[in-house]
């Protein structure tokens, strides 16, 4: 057995020869001392991995010596062994981050079944995961064969995420490349799934699932028709990411509500978020509003105009009377004026809030090489997320809103994909820049790679001109001119796009969070 060294404090060690006789003989190595100084000399020369640590001794107690363990070396587990249940020690040993504790008398299975809890855990924990997933690999691959609804692909992914984010805590890289081969196979199937599925929601909207333009009356009307809500929306937020910060939210709020629905085409801001707060398809937002919907080949910003769009769905909805305040959060400095504003912005009967960070990390991944490196796979970039949502305004935000017993609906307009294999695309110049979706006329391309959609009309895209088509990348290809192509796959491979057909990219969430 490998770093099992132990120290045991107590002022009576005497007496508990036989758990250290027992401790040894199941292999670990156990040091014992009486009194807090010495532990504090023991704690300096040694790599001990756990202590066991006695609350009352003579002198300096256990709750001072805890203190001097954890500034000495923070990471190592104590467990308290205490006579006292009093609620005002185990606050201030709980407070002072104990690992565990006991209460005297203990018996040596206790003892061993704390030490396997907190040394062997990592082990146990990794060889049960393992196990698990290796089950569940074979369930997962008979399910995907037989997959056939928007129900059961909102299933296989989010347990495709679950299986991702716990092998994540493993060190088998093996296990993640099998998960990895199995999540390219669901994206292949979910790619000719949506290919052959999406123009029949449009021509038979009852069959559809809640998407980008039916969402707000789903999910939102009935919410503030009950009373006021901040309504936030994450620009480019994935399923996983919400995972990532989850357990944060949960400090605070209570997930009363999950659903998924499904981005539009494309899953791009521009067409994905103006439809999400328009309740219109991007064809009948341009038809509507001629003067603010700005088309591809335009310099103007595509996303100037979403609260206008809103306040008209609310009107056509019933809803004209309600007060609506709407923010966009694109820099922090702005994001903590937010929250300084927060007593007038709860006068509004609806509170929309859009952060466009996690959007503009996935665009600073492309552009800059330490995002590059600090995001290398997926399992960096939600670790990016957790740590700006652990530090961003939004936060405090989301606090000031529980204390005040406000709810929240948490959602986003798109998700995006860590983009791989190039596909190659040949147009004229106002082709359109986006790597995951085109649109324009005398295109050339690869079929199989794409899902073309020949009449735009009939999923209510609006066209650049009369022959004008889409086209949307499948799995985790991207488009790349055959100029300068290598120079163009290099820059682009391993960045994170949207705009085309994955899972990552149309399925979405959405929380109801309830103040606790």
């Amino acid at each position: 057995m490998d770093n099992n060294q132990i120290l045991w404090v107590d002022d009576e060690i005497e007496y508990l020869k036989p758990h250290i006789l027992f401790l040894e003989e199941k292999g670990y190595q156990v040091d014992t001392v009486n009194n807090g100084a010495e532990a504090l000399e023991m704690v300096a020369e040694k790599p001990y991995q756990l202590v066991f640590l006695d609350e009352n001794m003579p002198g300096m107690d256990g709750l001072e010596t805890l203190q001097r363990i954890k500034e000495a070396r923070q990471s190592l587990p104590v467990v308290m062994v205490t006579k006292s249940e009093e609620e005002q020690i185990m606050e201030e040993a709980i407070g002072a981050q104990i690992s565990d504790y006991l209460i005297k008398p203990v018996n040596p299975k206790q003892v061993l079944l704390t030490l396997k809890k907190h040394l062997d855990n990592r082990r146990l924990v990794s060889e049960k995961t393992t196990s698990n997933y290796q089950q569940e690999f074979r369930q997962i691959a008979m399910d995907l064969a037989e997959v056939r609804d928007v129900e059961g692909w909102v299933s296989l992914y989010k347990r495709l995420i679950y299986w991702e984010m716990e092998l994540d805590k493993l060190e088998d890289e093996s296990l993640n490349e099998i998960l990895h081969s199995q999540k390219k196979e669901a994206n292949s199937q979910f790619f000719r799934f949506v290919s052959h599925h999406y123009e029949d929601w449009f021509a038979q909207p009852q069959e559809a699932p809640t998407m980008s333009h039916t969402y707000f009356k789903r999910h939102i009307k009935p919410e503030v028709e009950k009373g006021p809500l901040f309504w936030i929306v994450i620009d480019n937020l994935r399923y996983d990411q919400l995972r990532t910060i989850q357990p944060v939210l949960e400090h605070y709020f209570v997930v009363e509500q999950e659903d998924a629905f499904f981005s539009i085409l494309p899953t791009a801001t521009q067409y994905a978020r103006n439809a999400l707060f328009a309740g219109l398809m991007p064809a009948e937002i341009k038809k509507r509003f001629p003067d603010k919907w700005v088309g591809e080949e335009e310099e103007e910003g595509k996303n100037n105009y979403e609260q206008d769009f809103l306040q008209d769905q609310l009107k056509r909805s019933g809803l004209g009377q309600l007060s609506l305040g709407y923010e966009k959060v694109t820099r922090h400095d702005y994001g903590k004026k937010l929250v300084d504003n927060l007593s007038n912005l709860q006068q509004n009967d609806l509170n929309v809030v859009v952060y466009n960070f996690v959007d503009m990390l996935s665009h600073a991944k492309t552009d800059m090489k330490v995002i590059r490196e600090l995001a290398d796979g997926d399992k960096a970039y939600r670790s990016l997320t957790l740590s700006w949502f652990q530090n961003a305004p939004l936060l405090d935000l989301l606090r000031q809103l529980a204390e005040k017993q406000i709810p929240v609906v948490l959602t986003t307009d798109h998700g995006t994909i860590n983009v791989g294999d190039p596909t190659k695309v040949v147009g004229d110049r106002s082709l359109n820049t986006n790597l995951r979706y085109k649109t324009g006329r005398g295109l050339s391309y690869s079929p199989k790679d794409v899902m073309e959609v020949k009449n735009p009309e009939k999923v209510h895209l609006p066209k650049q001109n009369i022959n004008s088509l889409y086209l949307f990348a499948k799995e985790d290809l991207f488009f790349a001119y055959p100029n300068n192509f290598n120079h163009y796959v290099k820059y682009y491979r391993n960045t994170y796009q949207h705009g085309g057909i994955s899972l990552e990219e149309m399925i979405i969430p959405s929380v109801k969070l309830r103040p606790r």
